[in-house]
């Protein structure tokens, strides 16, 4: 049975050996950086927002009471 690191860049067709393998290992970093990229815009627009709801219910009840 082959070790899966070693197989996994003939299975699309990229040559065997260690070029082959950094360049998965590359492209496993890229998916990694956008996917977090984009959780991380997401949670930033949250954070932002969960701020200024925030902020408003404080200043409303501070006015208020």
């Amino acid at each position: 049975m082959p070790h899966t690191a070693s197989a996994l860049p003939l299975a699309f067709g990229i040559p065997g050996g260690q070029l082959g393998a950094l360049l998965v290992a590359l492209i496993a970093a890229l998916v990694v950086v956008l996917v977090g990229k984009f959780v991380l815009n997401v949670a930033w627009k949250l954070l932002v927002l969960a701020v200024v709801v925030i902020g408003a219910l404080w200043v409303v009840t501070t006015v208020l009471a």
